[in-house]
């Protein structure tokens, strides 16, 4: 079954102009709306010409948005590509995704979060033969590292989180920090702004290179700014949307995307790389 896209329009909007800081009554102003658009926009059900005077507001692509609105684009899923596998359980209502990336001739792997359940996880690794060596978490909300304690037990794995995020359990790591899953390479890249030090791990090494970005971005979408907006956008920019178009983008919800999707129809980023 496929995932659905992590935010509706609504919740763009939402997004965007808390991280802005721009006031309902503000922004109805300066998109010319009335308050009963401004509803239907928070309801994710508005017309296109609410949509296209609203955008360049929140700084947001406007034919972006409206296909997103329209239901005109969903990422190519990603089908019969060895050497990654994702993991999706329910964290209090709310969906997480997981991931284990391996070398397909060594076998060795590297897990990147835990999500609420980490057993499919242990599942796919021993039906694959695999060998978890690696624990790498993007960030430290609880959703992302709850069965931290469980994968470390039953792999053996030495786990690592990001510096201004200490999770108990996990070496603290900076940003350039390398590592390295049999042919498999790792470089971790600080993409703070969703949270304080939100890391995207890029791996290179399989037949496309894929970066596992945790809540800095989703497919259509980013994680909210709740640290800092700026940054959380500029990260987004400058550290994962100028890696290859064809590098696989794995978020901490919602379905797999790729750097040349998000850069044509993510309503945060596009036409602006």
């Amino acid at each position: 079954m496929a995932i659905p896209l992590e935010d509706n329009v609504g919740d763009i909007i939402g997004k965007a102009q808390r991280g802005l800081r721009i006031a309902e009554s503000e922004l109805a102003k300066r998109a010319g709306l009335t308050s009963e658009q401004m509803r239907e926009l928070r309801a994710g059900r508005s017309e296109e010409t609410a949509l296209r005077a609203v955008a360049p507001v929140l700084n947001l692509d406007a034919d972006a948005l409206v296909d997103l609105a329209m239901d005109k684009w969903k990422p190519d899923k990603l089908e019969n590509f060895d050497g990654l596998a994702q993991f999706t359980s329910d964290y209090s209502g709310m969906m997480v995704n997981a991931y284990l990336l391996w070398d397909p001739e060594s076998k060795h792997a590297a897990a990147f979060d835990t999500g609420a359940d980490c057993a499919e996880m242990l599942r796919r690794a021993t039906r694959e033969n695999l060998s978890i060596k690696l624990i790498l978490l993007t960030h430290a909300h609880s959703d992302h590292v709850a069965d931290l304690p469980r994968l470390r037990e039953k792999t053996g794995a030495h786990a690592y989180a990001p510096a201004r995020e200490s999770v108990p359990g996990a070496e603290l790591i900076e940003e350039d920090k390398q590592f390295r899953v049999g042919k498999i390479h790792i470089e971790a890249r600080l993409t703070w702004g969703h949270s304080p030090g939100g890391m995207t791990f890029v791996a290179t090494g399989l037949a496309r290179p894929v970066a596992i970005v945790g809540d800095s971005l989703f497919a259509g979408s980013m994680g909210g700014g709740n640290v800092s907006y700026p940054d959380a956008v500029q990260n987004n920019l400058g550290k994962i949307l100028t890696l290859l178009d064809e590098t696989i983008i794995c978020p901490g919800h919602g379905p797999i995307t790729s750097v040349g999707e998000e850069k044509k129809h993510n309503p945060f980023f596009a036409n602006k790389v």
